[in-house]
């Protein structure tokens, strides 16, 4: 019926994992990367605020047509 590997269940599947310890370094360095990285935004700044409704406007009409097409 099934091989063995499908009726082992103490281990579980390996997914997202790099096999070659560079691999691994590489990932680390670009989480890093990531984290150091600080943005400074002025969020008292009308053009910050414009730029906030127009997103969010934009995310609710989003929303509204996913609500009324899956209804």
């Amino acid at each position: 019926m099934y091989p063995e590997s499908y009726l082992n269940t103490k281990t579980p599947p390996a997914t997202n994992q790099a096999s070659d310890p560079e691999e691994k370094g590489k990932a680390g360095s670009i989480k890093k990367a990531e984290e150091e990285e600080e943005i400074d935004i002025d969020l008292t700044a009308p053009e910050t605020e414009k730029a906030a409704l127009a997103i969010q406007g934009k995310f609710r009409r989003f929303q509204k047509r996913k609500k009324d097409s899956s209804s």
